[in-house]
């Protein structure tokens, strides 16, 4: 979903002046895992590790394209498959989610209106077992939250329960909704709020579903998933982009991938330690530590040391908004001064 014009560009200029910087401290925190090459891919608003293929990410664009799902090689950061889905008119796709079930999640739950549309969808179809051009039947949920309309960008799917949640996206702080046990074809589907959370932009369960991760632009936190509700550990290290929508964790939980909208655009890689940790992968630490590789050859598999710089980022990406912001005002008032002087 775009942002707003001033904050699309304090984005792009955040990136851009803090690109040599992050690469000059890749080693301490999140790196460059690989490019997405695909130039149809423009608008990259979700992203999902493929459980079948390893080192393959599904991702999709958002407003502006059709029904489209797309298999990303890490390795090289080449499509290997665009899926169709069938009779699906997309209107704002802005996530994606793996379910236990071993189906592909889409979540139609952007509203660029603010919450005009009464009622959004999520579509499921099963993980393609071949990497190829296709089209797929999908299974059309019709969803309503609770308190009304709203902006949505990110929707997870719980590993172990199947439960599907979508997390609001609003300047003054969303919610995390939560749907039925089971979702139905037959009538809607109720979603009811269950937490407060940040103005986030995607989200993701950790595979044991032990943790949930959210993110919005300049920051990323992770939470213990006790209970069915989220409990904040901390923040996390997040890479500046140009407009972060993605994120997902590796498929052996240890690692998380952060994507972001614009053609070419970098995939980075940060990876986990400590409370951060999904249970599965602290306790088989010692396994890893070894140096034994969980996603063989593929380029994800670089970075092994995250680094501390969140909080430089949030400082870093709010100083480029307050200056954007300044610019702004000092320009507009230059030129009511000079139609005051003609």
């Amino acid at each position: 979903m775009r942002p707003s014009l001033p904050v699309a560009a304090a984005c792009a200029a955040l990136a851009l002046a803090c690109g040599p910087a992050a690469t000059a401290v890749a080693d301490s925190g999140p790196s460059v895992a690989f490019r997405m090459s695909d130039p149809r891919i423009i608008e990259s608003s979700g992203l999902a590790a493929s459980r079948l293929h390893p080192g393959v990410y599904w991702t999709h664009n958002d407003s502006g394209d059709g029904p489209y799902v797309y298999a990303v090689d890490s390795a090289t950061g080449k499509t290997l498959a665009r899926v169709t889905m069938r009779g699906v008119p997309a209107r704002d796709m802005e996530a994606i989610s793996l379910g236990p079930d071993g189906d592909l999640y889409l979540g139609d739950i952007g509203d660029n209106l603010g919450g005009k549309w009464p009622e959004v969808w999520i579509y499921r179809f099963a993980e393609p077992k071949q990497l190829r051009d296709q089209t797929v039947d999908v299974t059309r949920f019709t969803v309503r939250y609770s308190d009304g309309p709203r902006n949505a960008e990110a929707l997870m799917v719980h590993p172990k329960t199947g439960r599907v949640y979508i997390a609001s996206k609003n300047e003054d702080g969303g919610h995390l909704y939560a749907g039925p046990a089971e979702l139905s074809t037959h009538g809607i589907n109720i979603f009811k709020p269950i937490a407060d959370v940040p103005w986030v932009t995607d989200g993701a369960f950790s595979p044991d579903g032990t943790r949930l991760v959210l993110r919005g632009y300049f920051w990323s936190a992770d939470y213990r998933w006790t209970n069915g509700a989220p409990h904040k550990i901390g923040d996390l290290d997040v890479p500046m982009q140009p407009q972060g929508e993605g994120v997902t964790f590796t498929t052996d939980g240890r690692a998380l991938m952060y994507s972001s909208e614009g053609t070419d655009s970098q995939v980075w890689k940060a990876s986990l330690s400590g409370a951060d940790l999904p249970d599965s992968a602290a306790a088989s630490s010692s396994t890893t530590a070894s140096g034994h590789g969980q996603e063989g050859a593929s380029a994800e598999s670089g970075t092994k040391n995250p680094g501390t710089g969140h909080k430089a980022n949030k400082v870093v990406g709010l100083a480029v908004l307050a200056a954007f912001g300044g610019l702004g005002y000092l320009a507009s008032k230059g030129l009511r001064r000079r139609r005051h002087r003609q």
